[in-house]
Formats: structure tokens, C-alpha cells, sequence
């Protein structure tokens, strides 16, 4: 990793976890395999973001802890990349099993559960639903119906002032980051 820490991957400890490094992984690699318009590629930081704002609007008053585990749902994908949900389903266990040793690893490097509770996971599997929606709709090419068929209509009125963002990795990497910051900070407090 950039921060001089060794993952590995078969068997992570949460010591071996930075922020910065899932932070600059993330802000690096392109959702939709790259397929979206724009003069940027949509990044899973710039998606984490948007789900952890989802998942803020639609649990009000939920605690900072719950929306950092938002903002960390795709963090396993800092070192493994983002792959489409077709291409995992052909992979099979062995990703699941990957993906779920390096979440229980970053779960508890910064102070969450290894396993989130069911209502808390469906909480945010919920806004990473609308997430997927928007993007596919704003930025993948896809139409509204298509866009439903495939993920289920959004619920009324929240997605009409959801924006997709294209911006360069390094403003997205910065506000990872400061978000992560600002939610740890709340923690503590």
C-alpha cells in the first residue's frame, strides 16, 4: 500500500488498514467497469459518498457509526477492485469469502462490528440500491425502466435531487477522506 503498510489478502488484520490507502484505492477505481459518460470515471469513493448521504437521508438521526459502515460498504474493493455483479456471481464463493474477510478486517480497524446487524446491512444494501439506480440512469445509459426492472423504482421524492458527480480521483480521494474524518469526529464525540 501507499502508506508502506502489506495487506494480505488472504488473511488481513485490521493493522495492516489505512484510511488513506482505501481512500486513494477507491478514488482510483471506476464503477460500471468505466462504461458511464463524462470526462471522468465515476469511482467507487465518489459512490461510497453518495450511498453513505442515501443512507443518512433515509435513516434520520441514525448514529455516525452506522453511516461510517456506509462509507466503508465497498471499501474491500480499495485492493480487489470493483467487479460487475455478474462477474462475481460467475467467481462464486471464493470472492464472497475475500470480500467478507476484508470487511470483518476493516470493520474492526475502525472500531465497527466484523458483521454488521441484518437491519443495519439491509439499511444500507437499501441505499446502495438507489445509488446503483441513479447512476444507472444519469450516467450508465440506462433508461428509467430499465433502470427499475433492474433495481427497483427508488422510493418517492428522493432521487430527483441525488446528482452523480464526475471529478477528478484526487477531489474525490479529499472528500473520502474529510468525510471519514468528519464521521470518526462525531464518534468521538
Amino acid at each position: 500500500m501507499l502508506s508502506g503498510r502489506r495487506l494480505d489478502l488472504l488473511d488481513p488484520t485490521p493493522m495492516d488498514i489505512e484510511i488513506a490507502d482505501i481512500a486513494h484505492g477507491l478514488a482510483f477505481v471506476a464503477r460500471w467497469n468505466g462504461q458511464t459518460s463524462g470526462d471522468w470515471p465515476y469511482s467507487v469513493a465518489e459512490h461510497s459518498l453518495l450511498v453513505e448521504h442515501i443512507f443518512a437521508r433515509q435513516n434520520p438521526g441514525i448514529a455516525a457509526r452506522w453511516r461510517l459502515a456506509a462509507l466503508l460498504h465497498d471499501a474491500p474493493e480499495y485492493v480487489i477492485g470493483d467487479m460487475i455483479s455478474p462477474v462475481k456471481a460467475a467467481i462464486g464463493p471464493d470472492y464472497a469469502e475475500l470480500d467478507q474477510r476484508l470487511t470483518a478486517a476493516i470493520h474492526l480497524r475502525f472500531g465497527l462490528p466484523a458483521a454488521l446487524p441484518v437491519a443495519i446491512k439491509k439499511a444500507i444494501k437499501a441505499a446502495d440500491t438507489v445509488s446503483a439506480w441513479a447512476e444507472a440512469v444519469q450516467i450508465a445509459g440506462f433508461t428509467r425502466d430499465e433502470a427499475d426492472r433492474l433495481f427497483g423504482r427508488p422510493p418517492h421524492g428522493l432521487v430527483p435531487d441525488l446528482s452523480i458527480r464526475l471529478r477528478p480521483p484526487v477531489q474525490v480521494r479529499a472528500d473520502y477522506t474529510a468525510r471519514y474524518q468528519q464521521l470518526l469526529a462525531e464518534i468521538d464525540a
